[in-house]
């Protein structure tokens, strides 16, 4: 499913501001592609787990439209997965840049580090 990329900009969202729209009247889904055994180490509040390694199962349940920020360790492979869906017609997929990492330095210091 993974494809090369598009030659589009990549949607991404800043920690900070992801934390604003998840308090907000309107938070966007979240979906947190890391392992089990990385979302057993930190995680964001509210955030859905689905590990990549089982995207071909999950992915078409996905509504094209809806609004979706995918997280990972470092914002590597949650922006693969943002391009293969760009590239079968999403339309509202969005990147958190750094992934966890950066969530934990600038959001919640006291999350968990691996």
């Amino acid at each position: 499913m993974i494809e090369p990329p598009n030659a589009n900009p990549l949607t991404e969202i800043e920690p900070r501001r992801l934390q604003e729209r998840l308090a907000g009247d309107r938070p966007p889904r979240v979906i947190d592609i890391r392992e089990p055994h990385e979302w057993s180490i930190a995680r964001i509040e509210g955030a859905e787990t689905r590990a990549m390694s089982t995207i071909d199962s999950w992915w078409q349940a996905l509504d094209p439209a809806e609004e979706v920020v995918f997280v990972c360790h470092h914002g590597v492979r949650s922006a693969a997965v943002c391009r293969a869906l760009e590239n079968v017609g999403f339309k509202a997929v969005v990147n958190l840049r750094g992934g966890i990492e950066a969530w934990r330095s600038e959001v919640d210091p006291t999350m968990r580090g691996y």
